[in-house]
């Protein structure tokens, strides 16, 4: 029997093993293929015009491939999502994980989830009826579809990814803790946030991650509230994502204009890769600290 178990358990630990190495061998493979299909364009292009070129023009008689516009607009709209999203998740996650009765607990958890399951295109056709109208009115601007309409959108679609980790995180810090920082004459609140918070942070911060790869990676809603145009950054002004430009010519493109648009999904993927590794540096950091 003892054998058996044994047999049973190597088996295991090998299907395991093989799961975990075809993980790795499918990124290693969309790797090697955006690096061989996106050095040529910018070889061709050049490096420095292809990334700090203001001017995507790719169809005209003499094009040009500057993403300088997408970059920026990527940045500016990630960062401006998690300013909004994380502040909002977060202390959400606290109230349901710490603070809120079962059954205002068990409703609100529906909800997120909810949330979660809504296709992105149903986010974007709302954000299309609803917020760029209201944006236009609200501010007095010539069209609505701009990058404050994709942060908005952006902020709410990454609230379940925060909401979600970051009451798991906070779920499995041992209730000792708490029951210390108590009887030590903390109140409630002040042992959730110097106690609890603390001990769960490394969660709260995959959390972050989490939601920092959905909005970089998003391009069906944020085509459908952004404008889509390939401007430089501008608060109430139409724009275009790293996501957006691929998403949206891709399917008629040729040539080099194709092979420009995977650079772009190269340096989309570089990105969100320096973005993790970035993260993942701090906190090993920190722990070791």
């Amino acid at each position: 029997m003892k054998k058996k178990n044994q047999v049973l358990e190597h088996v295991i630990h090998g299907m395991f093993l093989i799961l975990g190495l075809i993980t790795i061998g499918c990124v290693l493979l969309i790797t090697v293929y955006l690096v061989i299909s996106g050095i040529p364009a910018i070889r061709e292009i050049g490096l420095l015009d292809f990334l700090f070129g203001a001017k995507w023009e790719p169809t005209v008689a003499e094009p040009s491939y500057g993403i300088l516009p997408f970059i920026l607009t990527s940045v500016y709209g990630t960062a401006g999502a998690i300013l909004i999203g994380v502040p909002i998740g977060f202390m959400t996650a606290v109230y349901l994980a710490k603070i809120a009765s079962p059954k205002v607990k068990s409703l609100m958890s529906a909800a997120v989830s909810l949330l979660a399951g809504i296709p992105s295109v149903v986010y974007g056709l709302v954000g299309m009826l609803v917020l760029v109208p209201g944006i236009r009115k609200l501010f007095d601007v010539p069209d609505g579809a701009s990058l404050l309409a994709a942060i908005i959108v952006l902020a709410i679609m990454i609230l379940p990814s925060i909401i979600n980790v970051s009451i798991t995180a906070l779920e499995a810090v041992p209730k000792e803790y708490e029951d210390a920082s108590l009887a030590l004459g903390a109140t409630p609140v002040e042992t959730y946030f110097k106690v609890s918070v603390p001990a769960a942070k490394s969660g709260i911060a995959a959390a972050v991650v989490l939601g920092v790869g959905r909005a970089i990676g998003e391009a069906m809603a944020v085509m459908m509230v952004s404008g889509n145009v390939a401007n430089m950054p501008s608060l109430f002004q139409s724009v275009r994502f790293l996501t957006t430009a691929v998403a949206s010519e891709m399917a008629y493109s040729s040539g080099l204009q194709q092979q420009a648009l995977f650079s772009i999904a190269l340096v989309l993927f570089l990105f969100i890769m320096m973005i993790n590794a970035t993260l993942n540096f701090f906190l090993k950091k920190e722990k070791e600290n």
